[in-house]
């Protein structure tokens, strides 16, 4: 019995596209790299793996900020978190300690990708604008005069 292969021609859909209506800041939000290098962490043997490095395109922005604490709050961030990033059942956001890096690009990465032990990854769920609304939020945030723990065990 011969087997027939079907080629079915198939229309190109740009998915994720620029829009010319978006400002500069958004459009480079959705276009997040690969590979992603923390120059805080070290290499073996000196040398970094082939990466880019993750700027947020929203940093600073206030109401990139505002946004990100709607979404803090309906993403259920402070179900674990506590709220305004305070901690909880979750670390803490806002003490300036940080278990896997506390740029902003290993904030998107820890949303994104999640992490071991209780982030869930919510990459596949929220947008990458989206995500870096919540960095955003979080930077916005004043380190507390007093923080409880003084250094992760």
């Amino acid at each position: 019995m011969k087997r027939l292969l079907v080629v079915v021609p198939c229309a190109l859909v740009a998915c994720g596209g620029s829009n010319p209506a978006e400002p500069e800041a958004i459009q480079a939000a959705r276009n997040v790299p690969v590979s992603v290098r923390y120059d805080q962490y070290g290499s073996a043997g000196a040398l970094a793996p082939p990466a880019e490095p993750l700027v947020n395109p929203l940093s600073g922005d206030p109401s990139a900020a505002q946004q990100g604490e709607a979404l803090f709050s309906a993403m259920n961030c402070a179900g674990c978190h506590g709220g305004g990033g305070v901690g909880f059942v979750g670390p803490s956001l806002i003490d300036g300690r940080w278990r896997h890096g506390g740029d902003d690009g290993a904030m998107f990465h820890s949303i994104f990708y999640g992490r071991a032990n209780g982030m869930p990854a919510y990459g596949g769920i929220l947008s990458d604008v989206t995500i870096w609304q919540l960095v955003t939020y979080v930077r916005s945030q004043p380190v507390p005069g007093v923080v409880p723990t003084v250094a992760w065990p």
